[in-house]
């Protein structure tokens, strides 16, 4: 089913939307956010990590922060972030994943923060490089291990039970690591044709892989294998697939392409085919980013705005759009305000514009 913006709901009126603040102070744009429990994690294009108490967000704040947050310096753009109870992982556009162990919940927040290890972790390149069956060909005239990337580590995700971490790269290999020891467990080479965008972890145990292939790829450990086999193939978007989404039980999947499309997907069988069920339409340039809460998929895109998406059974409708922001909306997350009125939700958006907007979101019944 197709879903345009020319007819909203007659409910749009009744979405109340606030900007409760902007969170300025970057040197260059915002490239990855994270909320981890009540902690707000932003990476930039400079290798800055910063954090903020999300708890200090409120209407009484002046419409501008700024303050001394950066708790951790890497290189190159911070591409992805994940928070594991005191650890702290993130992906970085100069082809490495770096592990921070988070050392204090307290003030001042520039302080919280010590790096464990880079991966691959020089054990692991040091046990692989002395067996030639572990180098692989990345150049005519170059050659190195399996646990490298060669390119940008573009988004990483970790599964349900936190014991494994999932990366992918421009160089369209998935990798899995074991967060105990992070010991490279599993590379899978050309996983895709091009540069992988987006993974992410299902509550089912699925893996979701996409790509600018156009293909999105669901993978899994099958009985009696070690490693992860793909066992579903999803091809109906026309262009390169920036993000993915899913909901709580892994029953629906979303995903962004570079045409502005956003597709809904819904498990068909127990053997787990997906099956596209809506297409959202309304964006007018590349979606960037997405999150699904609740029911809801919230999407953020290169047109500078924020959709926010509501389902009736299969139908799906665009009850808000968030305006705000000077540049792409590259990353966003958004969580449900259990305190709050129902329907309540709180969206933090990062952008090109070098700021982090947070929102707070109260929807009509549906």
């Amino acid at each position: 089913m197709n879903i345009d913006d020319d007819d909203l709901p007659g409910g749009y009126a009744r979405v109340h939307l606030q900007c409760l603040t902007t969170l300025r102070g970057q040197n260059s744009y915002i490239s990855s956010l994270t909320l981890a429990g009540k902690f707000l994690y932003a990476g930039s294009s400079d290798g800055e990590i910063r954090s903020w108490d999300s708890s200090t967000f409120t209407s009484d704040l002046s419409s501008e922060q700024i303050s001394d947050n950066v708790m951790a310096v890497g290189k190159g753009a911070v591409k992805s972030l994940i928070v594991l109870a005191d650890k702290l992982f993130s992906a970085h556009q100069d082809q490495k994943i770096r592990v921070w162990k988070i050392t204090s919940d307290k003030p001042p927040l520039n302080k919280r923060c010590t790096k464990l290890a880079t991966l691959p972790t020089l054990n692991d390149r040091a046990l692989k490089v002395l067996a030639p069956k572990n180098q692989v060909q990345i150049r005519r005239h170059k050659k190195c291990t399996w646990v490298h990337h060669i390119d940008a580590v573009s988004c990483l995700a970790v599964s349900t039970d936190e014991s494994l971490l999932y990366s992918v790269s421009w160089d369209r290999t998935l990798k899995v690591w074991r967060t105990s020891d992070f010991k490279c467990l599993e590379s899978v080479a050309n996983a895709h044709e091009d540069a992988i965008n987006s993974v992410l972890a299902s509550a089912d145990g699925n893996v979701y892989t996409g790509s600018a292939d156009r293909r999105i790829k669901m993978w899994r450990k099958l009985q009696g294998s070690n490693n992860h086999t793909p066992v579903n193939l999803l091809e109906t978007h026309s262009s390169g697939v920036n993000a993915l989404a899913v909901n709580s039980d892994g029953s629906l999947l979303c995903s962004g392409s570079s045409d502005g499309a956003i597709f809904v997907w819904e498990k068909e069988d127990e053997g787990g085919k997906m099956v596209a069920v809506a297409s959202l339409h309304g964006h007018s340039q590349s979606i960037l980013c997405l999150s699904f809460v609740s029911g809801i998929v919230f999407s953020g895109s290169a047109d500078k705005t924020i959709r926010i998406w509501v389902s009736a059974g299969k139908n799906y409708s665009c009850m808000a759009v968030l305006q705000g922001h000077k540049g792409p909306v590259k990353c966003l997350s958004a969580v449900v305000n259990h305190y709050g009125p129902s329907n309540s939700f709180s969206v933090y958006s990062g952008s090109l514009d070098c700021s982090i907007k947070v929102w707070q979101i109260s929807l009509p019944p549906f």
